[in-house]
């Protein structure tokens, strides 16, 4: 397992196909470790859970978003601010204030899973280190049978041990979990549009976390961006706030931001169908074809998820392979030789001297491309130039950030992670169920007159 991988996706376990995109990133778990970790091997969930000890907020006089409903008809938009980088940070994210009083906590930002929840004070049975205190629950539980929760179990016939509190689990490969209950609280956020808001909406109170090593991380917890129920994308949308799409663009040089509702003209950007058998994950409708230089490879019928919750990309075996072959051909007389005591990434070269950024090599390397065919007819290229596949790690190498996805149990999947996405604006529309992309200097984060992030 590498040290510099970002954390592993959450396990579906309800779905075999959802249970291969679980294992599509290999890294340590990201929230750091817990004294007491080595106590926490409990193989019955039922007796991690717990009633949990909610503390009453105090009283604000700020508006709800129930009273502008009527106002914004998912017209407006809301944009944060992201930190962080592929390597050698490895994830990034957003702050967000929650609760009452507002409280600013660092969330990583997943478009892979759905759930947003916080390390939290129930109390906590087990909790990292954290940034900020533990969230305070408030006492506005969500009852068993809601279908938000309903939405977050293994199956339709989940058993309630307490009918007023919603219990949940949430597991990663890595043999990270959270486990928790779900509240009701409110975010403070500011719109586009001037307006700034306390939004109720439904989150993760986690007060017993297992971590599997001790990295640690400066997160608070975890901000689900998927297609599903529970996501913050589509708890705003269901309210009225905004448009039922997400977005983001996340600068070669760290740093970007995140989106939710209309912010481009569609017209700037290249789009293809996202798929309709997965409701929860960004992964397209039509198979793509490998592009090596310009030239089409012979690998083709890939399907492709689109994830921030891994800092690389991930191939299947059959295409990795290709991809290998084709790179040391194409290296082949150039002067950075393959080196073998540099165990950032599985395959690293070095030059003459020890290398300090990509531009110092990226003319040995040209473009990979995904080709997505849409009804057999037209093809949207997905262009993934050597900054956007390349690292340069601390011992002065330059690394791929293509990963074989087989051998973390992906099976043929293959997922578009956070390097190969760098400046793009990507975008997912969840209504007319399409994802688009368009080159972008994600430095420059768009101005409007009654926001500053």
């Amino acid at each position: 397992m590498m040290n510099s991988a970002k954390k592993l996706r959450l396990l579906e376990l309800t779905v075999l196909f959802f249970l291969f995109l679980s294992c599509c990133s290999t890294c340590s778990a990201w929230f750091g470790s817990s004294s007491n970790n080595n106590k926490h091997k409990s193989s019955s969930n039922t007796n991690r859970r717990n009633s949990i000890s909610p503390h009453e907020h105090e009283a604000t006089s700020s508006l709800s978003s129930s009273s502008f409903l009527n106002r914004f008809h998912g017209h407006s938009s809301i944009m944060l601010s992201v930190h962080g980088n592929v390597y050698p940070v490895g994830f990034y994210n957003v702050t967000l204030s929650i609760g009452h009083p507002p409280r600013p906590y660092y969330l990583d930002i997943d478009t892979g899973s759905d759930l947003t929840w916080l390390q939290c004070d129930a109390p906590c049975s087990h909790c990292s280190q954290t940034p900020h205190p533990l969230y305070r629950p408030s006492n506005d539980l969500v009852p068993c049978r809601h279908q938000l929760c309903a939405s977050l179990q293994q199956t339709d016939n989940y058993q309630c041990e307490n009918p007023n509190q919603c219990d949940y689990e949430v597991e990663y490969v890595d043999h990270y979990s959270s486990l928790g209950v779900l509240v009701n609280d409110y975010y403070l956020l500011n719109f586009t549009d001037g307006n700034r808001l306390k939004v109720r909406m439904t989150m993760g109170c986690g007060y017993d976390q297992v971590f599997p090593d001790s990295s640690y991380r400066p997160l608070d917890g975890m901000l689900g961006l998927g297609r599903g129920k529970s996501s913050l994308i589509s708890q705003l949308s269901g309210q009225g706030l905004v448009r039922n799409v997400v977005g983001h663009c996340l600068s070669v040089h760290g740093g970007g931001y995140i989106f939710f509702g209309n912010l481009y003209d569609y017209s700037q950007l290249t789009w293809t169908p996202m798929s309709s058998r997965d409701n929860k994950h960004y992964s397209t409708a039509g198979a793509a074809e490998l592009v090596f230089g310009g030239k089409i490879s012979g690998v083709g019928s890939l399907v492709a998820i689109f994830d921030t919750g891994s800092s690389y990309t991930y191939l299947n075996s059959k295409a990795y392979q290709a991809l290998i072959t084709w790179l040391k051909k194409e290296l082949g007389g150039k002067p950075i030789k393959e080196v073998y005591d540099d165990q950032t990434l599985p395959l690293c070269w070095h030059g003459k001297r020890p290398l300090k950024n990509i531009y110092e090599v990226r003319k040995y390397f040209k473009p990979i491309a995904l080709s997505f065919t849409s009804s057999g007819k037209f093809k949207a290229q997905f262009e993934i130039p050597p900054e956007a596949y390349l690292i340069i790690s601390n011992m002065g190498n330059v690394c791929l950030g293509i990963l074989n996805g087989s051998e973390v149990g992906m099976g043929d999947l293959n997922l578009i992670g956070d390097i190969s996405m760098l400046d793009k604006v990507m975008v997912f529309d969840n209504e007319k169920q399409l994802i688009g992309w368009a080159p972008a200097d994600c430095n420059l984060v768009p101005k409007f007159r009654h926001l500053s992030i």
